[in-house]
Order: C-alpha cells, then sequence, then structure tokens
C-alpha cells in the first residue's frame, strides 16, 4: 500500500494580542507564531477499501470523527465528491503534549491534508490548502506554513516574517492541568471587555492596524535580535488562566528565575516556555526547572525554533 509519513511541528506564540470582538463570534487577533522542533509523526496509508480510520494510542487523543484529522478527510471529500470512493488509515505517534496551547491537533489536520495531497495526487498548492484549512481551525493555516508569521483575523490570515532558526526553547507542561480554550476567550472577553471593542466587517486594514501593539517584537524578529524578541513576548491570555491556574503561574514564575531571554505561557496554556540563545543554555535551564521542581506530573522538552510547520519524514 502506498504511505506517506510526515512530522508536524508545535506552535508558540511569542505575541497574542486580542484585539476586539469580530461580527462573526470569534475575536480579532494580532500574533507572532513561530513553529518549534517538537514534532508529532502522521503516517497516512492509502487503503483498498473506502474506509477512513485513525490510530492513536494516546488516551486523551479521539480516534472517532471529533478528531481533526478525520475531519481534514471530511474536509477533502466534501469539496471533492469524486473522492468519496477513497480510503485512508492514519497513524499518530504523539509526542506533543494534548490540551497544551501548542497546536497539536491543529498540526496533525494539517499534515493530514498535505499528506492525503500527496496520496491522492490532488494537485492543491499550499496557498490552496491554507484557505481550505481555515474551515476547520484558526491554527491550521500556520501550521501548515510553519516558521515565523504574523497571524491576524481570527488567526488564518498569515504574513511571514523571516523564520526564526537560532533560537532555543524549554517547553514545560503539568500534565494534569489542561486548559479550554473557548473557556480562556471567553473569560478574557468578561473581564476585559473595556480594553477593546467590536470590530466591524467594514473597519479597514488601517483601521485594524492601528489598534496592534506588536511592532517591537517583529522588528525584533526582523533584526534577529534575540535578547529584544525575549522582552517582548507578550500573551494577552495569561490575565486569566495564571489567577486561574496557581501551579502554572508558580511554573511561570519559576523559569523565568532560571535565566533565558524571556518566559511566558503559549497560547490558551497551560505550557509555559522560556526562551535561550544556545541549546546549551535551554538545557540547563531544564535541568534547574526539574531539580526546582521535582515531580514527575511536570514534563519538559528542550528544543529550538523551525522554520517549518510540516515535513515529509526523510
Amino acid at each position: 500500500m502506498t504511505s506517506y509519513t510526515l512530522l508536524s511541528a508545535a506552535k508558540i506564540n511569542l505575541y497574542l494580542e486580542i484585539i476586539g470582538s469580530r461580527p462573526d463570534g470569534f475575536h480579532e487577533m494580532a500574533m507572532v507564531m513561530q513553529s518549534v522542533d517538537l514534532c508529532d509523526r502522521i503516517t497516512l496509508t492509502k487503503t483498498s477499501m473506502p474506509v477512513r480510520r485513525l490510530n492513536c494510542d494516546h488516551p486523551q487523543v479521539p480516534t472517532d470523527s471529533s478528531n481533526l484529522a478525520l475531519k481534514a478527510v471530511d474536509l477533502l471529500t466534501n469539496k471533492f465528491p469524486e473522492l468519496a470512493n477513497r480510503g485512508v488509515e492514519i497513524t499518530i505517534e504523539k509526542n506533543i503534549p494534548v490540551g497544551a496551547g501548542l497546536a497539536g491537533g491543529s498540526g496533525n489536520a494539517a499534515a493530514t491534508l498535505i499528506g492525503l495531497n500527496l496520496l491522492w495526487q490532488l494537485g492543491l498548492t499550499q496557498i490552496e490548502l491554507e484557505e481550505l484549512s481555515a474551515q476547520l481551525g484558526s491554527d491550521i493555516p500556520f501550521c501548515i506554513r510553519g516558521g515565523t508569521a504574523i497571524a491576524t483575523g481570527r488567526g488564518e490570515v498569515l504574513d511571514p516574517i523571516p523564520s526564526l532558526t537560532d533560537l532555543y526553547v524549554v517547553l514545560a507542561k503539568y500534565e494534569s492541568i489542561s486548559v479550554s480554550t473557548p473557556w480562556a476567550y471567553k473569560t478574557y472577553r468578561a473581564e476585559f471587555n473595556h480594553r477593546y471593542t467590536d470590530i466591524s466587517n467594514s473597519a479597514t486594514l488601517e483601521e485594524r492596524q492601528k489598534r496592534v501593539h506588536a511592532g517591537p517584537m517583529v522588528t525584533a524578529i526582523h533584526h534577529k535580535d534575540n535578547v529584544a524578541i525575549g522582552s517582548h513576548l507578550y500573551n494577552d491570555l495569561e490575565r486569566v488562566v495564571l489567577p486561574a491556574h496557581e501551579k502554572v503561574m508558580q511554573l511561570r514564575h519559576s523559569m523565568a528565575s532560571y535565566g533565558g531571554l524571556g518566559t511566558m505561557m503559549s497560547g490558551s496554556g497551560p505550557t509555559v516556555f522560556t526562551l535561550a540563545a544556545t541549546q546549551q543554555a535551554a538545557d540547563d535551564i531544564m535541568t534547574k526547572v526539574r531539580t526546582g521542581l521535582p515531580t514527575a506530573d511536570l514534563k519538559l522538552w528542550s528544543t529550538r525554533c523551525t522554520a517549518t510547520g510540516i515535513r515529509l519524514e526523510s
């Protein structure tokens, strides 16, 4: 049987600002997203029968139709009815923690779309895949593109900026803690609605850009100034997630005290990351965190920024 194996990278937010409330019920966002080289492994195998199966041995990953990877299959077959008789078996090997604010599920869906494009020889371009994937989730277009990007709209409008590759990352997550992304945004909206206003459909690009304060971060990335990147880390959702999860707040404080260029929670959490200038510095910080917070519930990874989101396994 024909098969392809792809690696889907985790994502961190170097910058996350909630600009306003959109008419479609989502939030208007300004984010700087970054791929990191912590990857899930997704294998897609063509089947002789028109069945779609998903296998994953991680207990928190659903293998039914609620999984984004299977939703990606449905998206393509609904878009192209001639694919109705095609079958595929998907196997996901999880390395990215689940419910962590690292877009693991979105990356799996992105890898599925790219893999099916190859497996079924659809000939879709990257731009076409990104546009199609936005119907599944706001993070998925970035997961397809990867690297470093400014994300606006609800997160699906991407503008590339120079990719960061000489920047290292320590990730930390309590295995027992998960944060609901809808809860985080709903709570932020309830507590901080005075900080933004509704974004109308008629708002011009210039009007939207005036609300964004990500300029210093983008400038630092353009200049490859890792120290400045670390100093401009920002995440609005920390305002609601950290007070609600004391262990995550303590983790953030502890990691910041162990050095590095800057520390922040990624996305809606609860993963916390610290940036480092070298692999050795990242490894040293990880050792300090493990020594300072000696619990089996705390999982740690030392990785680096990468210029790719999805890649074929060589």
